[in-house]
């Protein structure tokens, strides 16, 4: 008996508590990740308090030259990522685009870290031309054979204004920030460890 009713005050108690938390979440002044009681028991969670108008974005290239210029480069464009400036951001919904999600998160660091150990098996399925991961992307610029290099740019992504629209119909402006990973192929990948940028990234 003594357990039930326990159980059930302490029911009251988050319902009570809950009050606040849920009128925020209905508000139109709506307040993200914040804490409703001192104790920190009912509470708004949310993936972003806010979304900005800028991001960090990876763009993945091949290529088949030995000793790659500049312009020797293929980009790799995926289903919801911006790589190319000119295109109106896609709109995605109910399915979720797994891949592009991961990307996004991965470019928030400027070099590969610990948790992105998933990269180095995904840029070996791109020098393999692997079907199933590039059903994953939108365009493949190497459709009869792979690409014996790989490299991965960091960029940072910005909405463009209307004045700059209207003048250029481009929807982006990017700077290049870094170099995610460093151009790399198949044989380096299986003798390099993820991570240790003096072979691999």
């Amino acid at each position: 008996i003594w357990l039930s009713t326990l159980s059930i005050l302490l029911a009251i108690l988050v319902v009570a508590l809950s009050i606040r938390p849920t009128a925020n979440m209905l508000s139109e002044t709506q307040v993200m990740n914040t804490s409703f009681d001192p104790l920190t028991l009912v509470n708004t969670y949310g993936a972003f308090g806010s979304v900005t108008t800028d991001r960090f974005q990876l763009v993945v290239e091949g290529t088949h030259t030995t000793n790659p210029s500049e312009d020797d480069w293929e980009v790799y464009e995926f289903n919801g990522q911006p790589v190319r400036t000119d295109e109106r951001p896609p709109q995605w919904a109910p399915y979720h685009l797994r891949l592009d999600w991961q990307l996004w998160f991965a470019a928030m660091r400027p070099q590969p870290g610990p948790r992105q150990r998933w990269f180095k098996a995904f840029l070996a399925a791109l020098l393999e031309n692997d079907p199933a991961t590039l059903s994953l992307l939108e365009s493949n610029p190497f459709p009869d054979e792979p690409p014996t290099q790989l490299r991965v740019l960091r960029y940072r992504y910005r909405f463009t204004t209307r004045e700059e629209r209207a003048a250029t119909g481009e929807w982006w402006r990017r700077e290049r920030v870094g170099t995610y990973v460093m151009p790399v192929s198949d044989a380096d990948l299986r003798e390099g460890g993820f991570g240790r940028r003096r072979q691999v990234f």
